[in-house]
């Protein structure tokens, strides 16, 4: 034990003398024992006060150095031995908070995170200059606030008075991938309920569209997914205002994180709230005739071509939200997204067999063979199926929506979409699944089907999977249920 306290004792003079002598080399090695001996977790308990006492008062020192010897118009070439040992001072802050509350709450009261962040600001300022020198204190200063902040209430909720939005919003632009990495992750620990919604204010929505900027251009920073999947989408205000002042490109990355939600998430324990999925439905109607103008042609613009992509995705999102999520089934309900939807099937469907066009069935199977590379595909594959599949799940065990599709003149509609189609997968089976949700116990679209007279080319014997068989007699079909012993 007492070896152990003359080393504590050492570690702590030599750090204290830092503050009385010119920086030399010596010192950064002085302050890499002290990171050293800080990665065992028993000195890492017994650390005595006074030595981050010390580093505190080093630490401040190089702050108001780095500051006077760049001012307004210099830069940071002549400071290369300040900014090494602000790292090393940063790494050290880092391991003495490694699972030590204790250590956490003391740096905390000595007033580390205001001055960390004051060198933060600086450094991220002038990250265009001297870049290798600037980096390394940036990244070590970011890790320091990551680590204070786990499992720190107090920590994280001065990190973030201290730092949002501005700073925060300025780490995650700067042009170095392991900055913005760890500065997300100090945005993933700090970020709750209450934060979230600041994040919805007008002057600080900037900071929420970056981390979506950064999950649709750097998806491999997990971080950035993380806050958008486990907070963000959490939150109705925060999802109405980002899609609000979002590009459509930007509307199709949130989308994708919201569609990869649902199917990871558990159907009956779903965090994204049911007034999102009526905002989504909401959307979907305001612009899905957008979809209408890939089809002429019309669509010649960027700027076009992605609202339509973003229509494409809202119904994607809608169908997975009405397959297996019971929150979700009141869009059952939602006014006049079922009409919307037959309607727009409709006109696909029409335009599609009116010329040969994007929304026309096709036999070719070949661009699903691997062979082709995948951006050859059109953009509205399986759309036509998608409306087919939506149409049946808002009908399921809804006698009022199967009334309703049978008055829109829906089911030869959907009945005509029974053939295979490679511009549409599996349309045959959405179709016999929405037939399917149409005719149980509903005793008047059962008589419908068995009296109408055979248009296009609908392969009504698909019926049969769903316990039912479709004889055509004197020119009408007979639909009769199909026998257990058959």
């Amino acid at each position: 034990m007492a070896a152990s306290t003359d080393s504590n004792s050492n570690i702590s003079a030599s750090i204290a003398g830092i503050l009385n002598e010119k920086h030399c080399a010596e010192h950064v090695q002085a302050l890499k024992t002290f990171t050293a001996a800080l990665r065992d977790k028993e000195y890492r308990d017994t650390v005595e006060e006074e030595a981050f006492s010390s580093l505190f008062k080093v630490l401040s020192r190089l702050c108001d150095e780095l500051q006077s010897a760049t001012g307004d118009d210099g830069d940071l070439q002549s400071s290369a031995l300040q900014l090494q040992l602000t790292a090393e001072c940063f790494r050290a802050q880092r391991n003495a908070c490694v699972q030590s509350t204790r250590n956490q709450c003391l740096l905390r009261e000595l007033g580390f995170i205001d001055v960390s962040l004051k060198l933060l600001s600086f450094l991220q300022a002038r990250n265009s200059e001297s870049r290798d020198g600037i980096f390394e204190p940036l990244r070590c200063g970011i890790q320091f606030l990551g680590n204070l902040a786990v499992g720190n209430q107090m920590c994280k909720d001065d990190i973030w008075r201290m730092s949002f939005p501005d700073l925060l919003l300025q780490l995650l632009r700067v042009d170095d991938e392991k900055v913005v990495n760890y500065s997300s992750m100090v945005l993933h620990t700090c970020l709750d309920e209450t934060k979230v919604e600041e994040l919805s204010e007008p002057q600080n929505i900037q900071l929420a569209l970056r981390v979506m900027d950064l999950c649709r251009n750097q998806p491999d920073l997990d971080w950035t997914v993380l806050i958008a999947t486990q907070h963000f989408l959490n939150s109705s205000t925060l999802v109405e205002k980002m899609y609000s002042g979002m590009s459509h490109h930007e509307r199709v990355t949130l989308l994708e994180l919201l569609f990869a939600q649902l199917r990871e998430e558990d159907s009956e324990q779903c965090s994204i709230p049911p007034s999102v999925a009526q905002f989504l439905a909401s959307s979907f109607q305001k612009c899905c005739g957008a979809v209408l103008t890939l089809a002429t042609g019309s669509a010649s613009s960027d700027e076009v071509l992605q609202e339509a992509l973003t229509v494409i995705s809202l119904l994607d999102v809608l169908c997975e939200m009405t397959s297996d999520h019971k929150q979700f089934m009141f869009l059952q309900e939602h006014p006049d997204l079922l009409v919307t939807t037959v309607e727009l099937l409709e006109q696909v469907h029409a335009i599609g067999k009116a010329s040969k066009n994007i929304f026309s069935s096709a036999q070719n199977f070949s661009s699903f063979s691997g062979d082709e590379d995948s951006s050859s595909h059109s953009p509205v594959i399986s759309f036509k199926a998608h409306l087919i599949r939506l149409i049946g799940n808002l009908c399921h065990s809804n006698t009022n929506n199967q009334n309703k599709v049978r008055e829109l003149e829906g089911i030869p509609l959907i009945l005509d979409n029974c053939n295979i189609d490679s511009n549409n997968p599996f349309i045959s089976q959405w179709a016999i699944f929405a037939i399917r949700n149409l005719l149980e116990h509903n005793t008047q679209n059962q008589e419908l089907v068995a009296s109408l007279e055979r248009r296009g080319t609908a392969d009504y014997s698909a019926l049969k999977e769903l316990g039912f068989l479709v004889e055509e007699r004197d020119g009408s079909l007979l639909l009769k249920p199909v026998r257990k012993d058959s």
